[in-house]
């Protein structure tokens, strides 16, 4: 595909062709949808217990840490932030397993990405004082993977990736990835407003919460 339609591989060319198959503005819906309910859903990470709650709460520290060290000295830079910890902790609340979909190295390390169907790559420095944080708000390189190989590279940011990998599915007519099937179908069906009104019953839990 890549070889027969190089130019869909951009991201101006993602989003045309998405607008073109669903009548949608994707970069602009996805965001002003995600930053919408961006409150809302780390309200609702903060108010789970367990393990699921722990998990979702080194995330949420994440959002802390960096405010506290002053890593956050623009507002764009904070946006980043609040997306990129919601994008991680939704597949968390959802039920999907995101640990072969968002893929973390080095940038002296190999990167074993052949194995994995659909995800996002994030290289990082070791040297980087953010090399342990569970979110990589500014890595060396953002890329998106499809069927083994890397398909877009030096993407601004992960939010950026997943939107437009989530483009990439509907012009490429691609099955979601079974570990984050949920998660793919909340930005399809809530977010977008696209599909099946049907929801799944965590999707339709979220959503209800969401609203309320």
């Amino acid at each position: 595909m890549m070889e027969r339609w190089p130019a869909l591989f951009t991201e101006r060319e993602v989003f045309a062709e998405f607008t073109r198959i669903a009548c949608k503005n994707l970069q602009s819906e996805f965001f002003d949808e995600l930053d919408r309910h961006t409150p809302r859903l780390m309200k609702i990470f903060r108010s789970k217990t367990g393990t699921l709650g722990q998990t979702l709460s080194k995330l949420l520290e994440q959002v802390e840490s960096r405010r506290n060290a002053n890593q956050t000295s623009n507002q764009e830079t904070e946006v980043t932030i609040r997306r990129t910890v919601v994008l991680r902790g939704l597949p968390v609340l959802l039920g999907d397993n995101p640990s072969e979909f968002f893929k973390v190295c080095f940038d002296s390390e190999e990167n074993n990405i052949e194995q994995i169907p659909v995800g996002i790559l994030l290289v990082d420095n070791e040297d980087s004082p953010h090399c342990s944080s569970l979110i990589r708000v500014r890595p060396v390189s953002t890329a998106i993977i499809i069927e083994g190989g890397i398909v877009m590279d030096d993407v601004r940011d992960l939010p950026l990736a997943v939107c437009l990998l989530f483009g990439l599915s509907y012009a490429l007519h691609l099955d979601y990835p079974k570990n984050m099937k949920n998660t793919f179908n909340f930005i399809q069906q809530v977010m977008l407003d696209l599909g099946s009104k049907s929801l799944k019953p965590k999707l339709q839990t979220l959503k209800n919460q969401l609203f309320a």
